[in-house]
C-alpha cells in the first residue's frame, strides 16, 4: 500500500519508481512478521533527526534477531538520495526497512543472515492542527516480557490498528492505551503529553511503548524553552483531569488535542508552542547541515 501519490524505493542496489514489490510469498517476514522499519520526515528542505531514525532501525533489527545488512550511515545517505529524487520542497515520509527472508531450522525465528533491506520515500502532507479527539481504549499495550516493545516492528501495528479503529467507530480520532499495570502508555499511533497547572507530564518509558524520537526532541525543546517537563507514571484520571493534551509522532510531529471524551479543551497553547519550537528546530538543523 502506497500512502502517497508518488514514491521511490531503493531495493537490491537500485532505485525504482512506485510501490515496488519487495517480499515474496514464502519470505519468512511475509508469514511470520519479522519486519522492522523506521520513519523520518523531510519538509521545507529539512530532515530532522534522520541520523537517529537510521540508528534506531539498526537497533530494531538486532532486537528482532536480524543481522543488519548495512550501516546507519549508509541508510542515511540512501534516504537523502531518495528525498532528492522526489524533491525536498514538499513533505515526504522516509521509511527504511529490514526483514528476514529465511527462518532458522526451527522456522519460527529468523535466520539472521537472510536479512533484506529497502528504503521507500513517499509524499505525505502534514495534517493542519484542528479538531482532534481522544478516548480511552479497551485494548492495552503488551508487557515487556510479552513483546519486542523496544523495536519499531511491523507486528506491533495490528494491536495499534484495532485501538484506532475501535476509537473511530465511537467518533474519536484516536485513543489512549494503558499498559498491563493500568498506567497510561501511549495512543494508537503516538506518544502522549498532558499539561496540568502549567507542568507538562508524559509517561516515563517503562518498556511497554516506544520512546519516540520526536517525543525526546520535544521534551528537550520544551525544557530549553523554560517549561517544566516531568516523565512519570500517569493514570487514566490524570488524562481526564488535564488542562491540555498533545501528542507527538513522526508522521504528524506535534498535534494538539481539542477534546478528550466529552470534554472540550479551553486551551491548546502548550501543544501549539511545542509544534512551533519543533518547526524552528527543524529549520535550524537544515541551515546547520
Amino acid at each position: 500500500m502506497a500512502i502517497g501519490s508518488e514514491c521511490v524505493t531503493w531495493y537490491e542496489g537500485q532505485w525504482h519508481k512506485g510501490n515496488t514489490p519487495i517480499l515474496g510469498a514464502a519470505d519468512h517476514a511475509t508469514w511470520l512478521g519479522t519486519l522492522v522499519f523506521d520513519g523520518a520526515r523531510a519538509f521545507d528542505g529539512a530532515i530532522p533527526d534522520l541520523d537517529l531514525h537510521c540508528a534506531r532501525l539498526i537497533r530494531s533489527a538486532e532486537i528482532m534477531g536480524l543481522s543488519p545488512c548495512t550501516q546507519a550511515e549508509e541508510i542515511e545517505a540512501l534516504c537523502r538520495e531518495g528525498v532528492r529524487r522526489l524533491g525536498s520542497d514538499r513533505p515526504l515520509y522516509i521509511r527504511p526497512m529490514m526483514w528476514s527472508r529465511e527462518g532458522s531450522p526451527a522456522m519460527i525465528d529468523p535466520d539472521p543472515a537472510s536479512t533484506a533491506f529497502a528504503v521507500c520515500v513517499e509524499d505525505l502532507a502534514f495534517i493542519e492542527p484542528g479538531h482532534f479527539s481522544l478516548t480511552m481504549s479497551p485494548f492495552r499495550r503488551p508487557a515487556p516480557d510479552s513483546a519486542l516493545n523496544d523495536a519499531k516492528a511491523a507486528s506491533h501495528y495490528a494491536n495499534n490498528g484495532r485501538i484506532i479503529a475501535e476509537a473511530r467507530k465511537r467518533g474519536f480520532s484516536n485513543a489512549v492505551s494503558l499498559d498491563q499495570q493500568g498506567f497510561v502508555a501511549e495512543t494508537g499511533s503516538s506518544n502522549i503529553f498532558i499539561v496540568t497547572d502549567g507542568v507538562v507530564r508524559t509517561p516515563i518509558p517503562n518498556g511497554t511503548f516506544l520512546n519516540g524520537i520526536t517525543r525526546q526532541r520535544v521534551i528537550s525543546l520544551l525544557r530549553e524553552d523554560g517549561a517544566e517537563v516531568l516523565e512519570m507514571r500517569l493514570l487514566p484520571e490524570d488524562i481526564a483531569q488535564a488542562d491540555e493534551i498533545f501528542i507527538t509522532a513522526n508522521a504528524q510531529k506535534i498535534v494538539p488535542v481539542t477534546r478528550f471524551e466529552d470534554r472540550e479543551f479551553r486551551s491548546i497553547s502548550t501543544g501549539q508552542r511545542a509544534r512551533a519550537l519543533y518547526w524552528e528546530y527543524a529549520l535550524q538543523s537544515r541551515k546547520a547541515a
